[in-house]
């Protein structure tokens, strides 16, 4: 399963982005898809992720950062709104998915960088 994400960029504190993650592959199911993120000298931090139609937000973005699923195009989308300087990052999309061959696999992106400035 290959992962793209899309739509990083510089953006002001206070603006909005809104991030695309499309998944291609011999898919056959997709299980799950999580947004991650890493900041300079940080760990890797779960940001938001849906999985059989729930959604999950880390404390830092919920009620700011919304998930959408577009299912026939196997594509999730992060709206991040009121953006502030600590959410730059590298944002990384991870999906688990069970492929043609019954077979369960994760996959990650090679991320997008989001750079907030105050």
């Amino acid at each position: 399963v290959q992962l793209v994400e899309s739509g990083g960029g510089l953006v002001q504190a206070g603006d909005s982005l809104r991030l695309s993650c499309a998944a291609s592959g011999s898919i056959f199911s997709i299980t799950t898809m999580d947004w991650y993120r890493q900041a300079p000298g940080r760990q890797r931090e779960f940001v938001a992720g849906t999985a059989s139609g729930t959604n999950h937000y880390a404390d830092s973005v919920k009620g700011r950062f919304s998930i959408s699923m577009d299912n026939a195009k196997n594509t999730m989308h992060l709206q991040m709104n009121s953006l502030k300087p600590e959410d730059t990052a590298v944002y990384y999309c991870s999906a688990g998915a069970v492929i043609i061959t019954g077979e369960f696999v994760t996959s990650w992106g090679q991320g997008t960088q989001v750079t907030v400035s105050s």
